[in-house]
């Protein structure tokens, strides 16, 4: 009988844990060094799990004056960067926050960032609770299998 109720217990705590993800998630979120009082800017990828729409509205965080949602992008041979007021995230999709792309602007930054540290970011969205996101200060993206999710 204790080892039917063990392999049970033990069952049902393994389900759990392989079940499909029904939420926004963010992972592979990270920032390059800079200096204090410079700009800095943040980079992850967000995956809407959901079967409804949503859409990121805007984001904050302690370490500066302010955050905006900037997207780059080449026109004419130009490379153009421009303020966003919103960022759809249809039912499914996986959006990338990148260099070169879309990605949140730190203004202001009140400390140094350095290789190795972290700060918090939180995002807004429409329909969906605020996500705090861990950012990781690095040189380079990590990968999935580096960073996992968030």
């Amino acid at each position: 009988m204790k080892r039917v109720a063990i392999f049970l217990i033990s069952t049902v705590f393994l389900l759990g844990s392989c079940s499909i993800v029904e939420d926004i998630e963010v992972h592979e979120a990270w920032s390059r060094p800079t200096a204090q009082g410079n700009t800095a800017a943040a980079y992850f990828s967000l995956h809407n799990h959901t079967q409804s729409d949503d859409e990121l509205i805007g984001a904050s965080s302690t370490i500066s004056d302010a955050v905006e949602i900037h997207e780059s992008k080449m026109e004419n041979d130009v490379m153009t960067m421009n303020m966003v007021m919103s960022v759809p995230l249809a039912a499914g999709e996986e959006l990338s926050f990148e260099p070169g792309g879309l990605h949140v602007m730190l203004v202001g930054i009140k400390q140094e960032l350095k290789k190795g540290d972290h700060f918090e970011l939180t995002l807004h969205f429409k329909n969906h609770a605020d996500i705090t996101v861990n950012i990781k200060v690095d040189d380079q993206a990590p990968t999935r299998d580096e960073h996992g999710h968030e």
